[in-house]
């Protein structure tokens, strides 16, 4: 098992003819991923990677069969008509790649989102991977690379830095500590799975035994996995790095989503908080795996 993807998921590339959308369908499909199929309006017929290409996700879904989640590669003004159009063809997740979304856009996909049942990442993510399994988005650039740099096992890994995501999976697998899902969750203020709903998830994931938590000033992402593990709605270990902690108020940390305002998302309220349910708070992301393996080491 693993949370979103396996080797199962039926994939959908909307955008895949743009440049972007024709690297990430060769990174996708040479992984292993089940792209059945990609969306350009205007473009149907032709293929990318022998990937077959149609005007709509609802001719795709006609000739192809029922599609689970759809990688979006499109413009970021075009991000809400392309996730519009994939919920309303019965699409229960979404992954929305383009950074610079508006914010209005993102709320009325939420509100889709919800009454559909369906789920979405991003936007601004680089997307998720299930090792040995598929890669939803653009995570470790090449197939081959990806398949060597994160090995299957007992660690999730959930990030609000696209640089990081990588760079704490490719450490798990070094130090010998293999992954269950990597996820980046978006670098945006309103993402669509945010780290307490990828908690909530890794929790009912049997594969999953420890997590790996990259979080930032900004939003109350941190707080809210505390709040969850107060609430023992998640309860396996968690080990977290906070980035930030010499941002002042009104600093804007990396991207849109970590800024400081007053108090409200500060690193001291962050890293206490977690701190305060037990949370283990490393004072270096270097430091991750080395924590994850002691916790594992005696549980074993």
């Amino acid at each position: 098992m693993s949370i979103f993807v396996d080797g199962k998921t039926r994939v959908l590339i909307q955008g895949i003819t743009g440049r972007e959308g024709v690297v990430r369908a060769q990174l996708m499909k040479d992984y292993g991923t089940n792209v059945l199929a990609g969306v350009t309006p205007g473009r149907g017929g032709r293929e990318v990677y022998g990937i077959p290409v149609f005007d709509s996700v609802e001719q795709a879904r006609d000739r192809v069969g029922e599609i689970d989640a759809s990688v979006i590669f499109v413009p970021a003004a075009l991000v809400k008509n392309a996730a519009l159009e994939a919920l309303a063809a019965g699409v229960k997740l979404l992954v929305i790649v383009p950074d610079r979304v508006p914010i209005y856009d993102v709320l009325e996909i939420a509100a889709a989102a919800e009454e559909a049942e369906a789920r979405f990442v991003g936007p601004n993510t680089l997307g998720l991977l299930s090792p040995g399994k598929a890669v939803l988005g653009m995570i470790g650039g090449r197939a081959q690379r990806a398949k060597e740099w994160f090995q299957p096992g007992p660690v999730g890994v959930s990030s609000r830095s696209g640089g990081m995501t990588s760079a704490i999976a490719y450490y798990l697998s070094r130090a010998g500590l293999g992954l269950s899902t990597i996820v980046h969750v978006g670098g945006d203020s309103i993402v669509g799975s945010s780290h307490p709903e990828v908690m909530e998830l890794f929790e009912k994931d049997p594969e999953t035994r420890a997590v790996a938590m990259f979080g930032e000033i900004g939003t109350t992402q941190e707080e809210r996995v505390a709040d969850l593990i107060e609430q023992k709605k998640f309860t396996k270990p968690l080990v977290a790095f906070i980035g930030g902690k010499a941002a002042k108020s009104g600093t804007r940390f990396s991207h849109a989503g970590a800024i400081v305002d007053g108090n409200r998302g500060s690193y001291e309220s962050k890293v206490g908080r977690l701190r305060e349910v037990g949370v283990h708070v490393v004072e270096a992301a270097a430091d991750i795996p080395a924590r994850i393996a002691e916790i594992l080491g005696s549980k074993a």
